[in-house]
């Protein structure tokens, strides 16, 4: 386990989680089910039986580290990496491959969003394990798919085939990655049978990752060469703030995961959802006799149905004659849209920024 380090990615800002989600305070940082747990400490909870707690990284937003501080008080300042601005997925990956690196070169690395639901703890690490196991045994790429259960287009889809190269069973050699189809083409993906949804959780020994890095994005790989010596060290801060403006704005998938000859995929069914929408969130909370999802300890539903509400615990909110509907109160603004539009919540947030200024998104 001393060889395993896990790299929660939290600088997000979940537009589509508005109002709950905004810049200031993002979904990850709340206690979205009402667990009791933000979605940020259940994702550091489920590293805990993978690998040690000082091997636990949070890549974040500048802004946000002193609520991952706050809200993961067993980590340490060394263990949050700041980000002076948002450069995608790849940036922020290389970023924690060669801090890692410097204290640990035969590393297992483990990146996973800081917002995603896992229903099945224990089969996720056994997941985990087999993931890793590929990983070093062929020096591979190894991503987890998610077996779909719907024509989502929400997702990214990931086709396998059969290969030789594996080591463990459900181990499949990855085709083709596609951004989030049209429902025609979803639909044909989930008859087919081969093609599982992306997770965004990837697994590779520092060795893989790097040398993918050098070959399919060696301007990103060059710059944060330059800072060996520097890592885990006084320097660090400066010398990432320097590069990071001149960095390319690319995510791991389309940089790296599309081009790389040596990708696995591990075909995985562990109670999974990127929780990326209120839609999302209402398969996953308790629902009434009439199939209203509620999220707040005074709410009080007449002639309702199929409804997501979720209200502070000290409001008393009273709803009459709403079918299919979202309705979430948060700070000082209210959200009320038909479930089906959910969304148009994105650009609700651009048209908000636009004419009533900043402070409410």
């Amino acid at each position: 386990m001393k060889d395993n380090f896990a790299v929660i990615m939290a600088g997000g800002i979940g537009s589509r989680f508005w109002p709950m989600s905004k810049t200031a305070y993002p979904k990850q940082f709340h206690d979205v089910l009402g667990t009791g747990r933000t979605l940020i400490q259940m994702t550091f909870d489920r590293f805990k039986d993978i690998c040690p707690d000082e091997n636990i990284f949070v890549v974040t937003n500048e802004i946000y580290k002193e609520l991952v501080l706050e809200q993961l008080p067993g980590i340490s300042d060394q263990q949050v990496l700041c980000e002076p601005s948002r450069r995608n997925t790849a940036p922020c990956i290389a970023y924690a491959c060669y801090k890692i690196r410097d204290l640990n070169p035969n590393a297992n690395v483990v990146v996973a969003p800081s917002d995603h639901l896992i229903l099945k703890e224990a089969v996720y690490t056994e997941t985990i394990n087999t993931a890793i196991e590929q990983a070093r045994a062929n020096s591979s790429l190894v991503t987890l798919g998610i077996k779909p259960s719907r024509p989502d287009t929400g997702y990214g889809y990931i086709q396998f085939v059969e290969d030789d190269a594996t080591v463990s069973e459900g181990v499949k050699k990855v085709k083709t990655f596609t951004e989030k189809p049209q429902l025609e083409l979803a639909k044909e993906f989930l008859n087919s049978g081969d093609f599982y949804w992306n997770s965004g959780i990837f697994i590779w020994t520092l060795e893989s990752i790097i040398a993918a890095f050098e070959a399919h994005l060696p301007e990103v790989d060059a710059l944060f060469k330059e800072g060996e010596g520097k890592y885990n060290t006084g320097e660090e801060r400066a010398f990432i703030n320097e590069i990071y403006p001149v960095c390319k704005n690319i995510s791991i998938d389309y940089g790296i995961m599309e081009k790389a000859k040596n990708v696995y995929i591990v075909l995985s069914d562990f109670g999974w959802s990127d929780l990326g929408t209120w839609g999302s969130l209402y398969t996953h909370i308790e629902h009434d006799k009439k199939e209203n999802a509620v999220v707040g300890k005074n709410v009080m539903l007449y002639d309702s149905e199929n409804n997501i509400v979720k209200v502070p615990n000290e409001k008393l909110v009273v709803i009459q004659g709403l079918t299919d509907y979202i309705v979430v109160e948060s700070d000082d603004t209210l959200l009320i849209c038909k479930k089906e539009d959910e969304q148009k919540i994105k650009q609700f947030v651009s048209d908000i920024k636009t004419n009533k200024g900043d402070q409410y998104v």
